[in-house]
């Protein structure tokens, strides 16, 4: 384990063994003590300087702990959240593609009963050819008695053949009303798999980040361990040095006077005390330690919103890195649109939470009329797919399916590609 993380050069008596000491002091003058009691009272400083320096490090790492873990944490919901999206739009597929089964298989009967009726119709045709045309059609019709089954003979060559205009006429609408349908089915099962694969890629972006994260929570844990071992190795140095310092004492007390031992025992009880004290001092940064991790990972409270614009397009600046969530709309995780509609809230303002409801929000502008708060919308996997709330400058925040809510250029190649011009104002 690496210890090298604070250094530590003052501490150059600690190597002297307490027995050694003991015996070096017996025979030393009170000056030469004295040197030796500043000299250990200068290292114990130097060790004191150094602990406090593991402590403030420990401390810093253990927020950037508490931060990774909340991160972790919310990548794992966001994964969950995703995983469930998922498997609503594979459900979804699997009942369009069965309602497409069902539709072709309403269009084959169709087409079967038409092809049926035309041969039969075929059939008719070549039959009234051969058995003379219009002079037998003719015959049906003036073979009558009277005029009365006259009439009535051809009203019945009228109905047959009215009724056979009419039921192809109504296999026709209904073979267009049926693919209708079906190209509808069709649209919309196509538009469900492109959100599938999008859904996937997200889920996929998730996960890598979740893994870094990991990775950095796991370098954050071997630096804590190296610091709490430099920790330990000062406070046992420490200690060696307040044994030291008591030692020095009694003998200074001998060679002063005679009631030295009872003194000695006081210096010795001020040296146990000072022990305590220093670990007092080790325990309470200790807790500033844990109070300032608890602290700074404290999710800050949201604000009602003044109703101004710059509420709402700076509201999701300390969300920043939250990750994309299909259909999250609140700080836990956000889609595109739900991020809007909560930006919007932030100020004051109730918009609609999908991104189907926000095109139709407003009022459509130029975009060289562009102003920040206004919408910008993208034709990513569909047409209208993607909107964020322009900030001006050229920029955009929103959120995006990675890195999530971001801030964005409009110049950027991927979205300047994206982007056909939509604007709509809403203030």
């Amino acid at each position: 384990m690496k210890k090298s993380i604070v250094t530590v050069a003052t501490v150059t008596v600690v190597g002297f063994s307490s027995a050694f000491f003991h015996t070096q002091v017996q025979a030393e003058t009170l000056g030469n003590l004295k040197d030796k009691q500043t000299e250990i009272k200068s290292d114990r400083e130097a060790i004191k300087a150094d602990l406090s320096k593991a402590e403030a490090k420990i401390a810093d790492v253990l927020v950037e702990l508490e931060e990774l873990n909340q991160q972790i944490t919310q990548f794992d919901d966001a994964m969950k959240e995703n995983k469930a999206q998922i498997e609503k739009v594979q459900a979804d597929i699997a009942k369009k593609e069965q309602e497409v089964d069902k539709l072709e298989k309403e269009i084959a009967t169709l087409e079967d009963a038409i092809e049926k009726r035309f041969n039969k119709l075929k059939e008719r045709a070549v039959s009234y050819q051969k058995s003379g045309g219009d002079v037998n059609y003719l015959e049906v019709i003036f073979g009558s008695k009277d005029f009365g089954e006259f009439i009535n003979r051809v009203s019945a060559v009228n109905k047959i053949t009215n009724s056979d205009a009419n039921l192809i006429e109504e296999q026709e609408k209904d073979k267009k009303e049926v693919n209708e349908k079906k190209d509808k089915v069709v649209n919309s099962l196509e538009e469900m798999e492109a959100l599938q694969v999008e859904l996937t890629g997200i889920q996929e972006t998730i996960k890598q980040q979740k893994e870094e994260n990991e990775k950095k929570e796991a370098k954050l844990k071997d630096k804590k361990a190296d610091l709490e071992g430099l920790k330990e190795d000062l406070e046992i140095k420490d200690s060696n040095l307040a044994d030291l310092q008591a030692e020095v004492r009694q003998s200074m007390q001998v060679e002063r006077q005679p009631e030295a031992t009872t003194r000695s025992n006081a210096s010795s009880s001020n040296a146990s005390s000072s022990n305590a004290s220093n670990g007092g001092e080790l325990q309470t940064l200790s807790s500033k330690s844990e109070t300032k991790s608890k602290s700074s990972s404290a999710a800050p409270k949201m604000s009602a919103g003044s109703g101004s614009v710059s509420t709402i397009v700076n509201s999701g600046r300390q969300h920043l890195g939250v990750p994309y969530v299909w259909g999250g709309k609140g700080p836990s995780g956000f889609d595109c649109s739900g991020f809007v509609s909560w930006a919007f809230a932030q100020g004051g303002y109730s918009i609609p939470s999908s991104t189907s409801a926000l095109v139709n929000v407003g009022q459509k502008i130029s975009y060289s009329e562009i102003q920040p708060g206004d919408l910008v919308f993208f034709d990513t996997y569909k047409k209208n797919g993607h909107v964020a709330i322009y900030m001006g400058g050229g920029n955009f925040i929103g959120a995006q399916s990675t890195p999530g809510v971001s801030i964005e250029s409009m110049s950027n190649s991927y979205w300047s590609n994206a982007f056909k011009g939509h604007v709509r104002r809403v203030l």
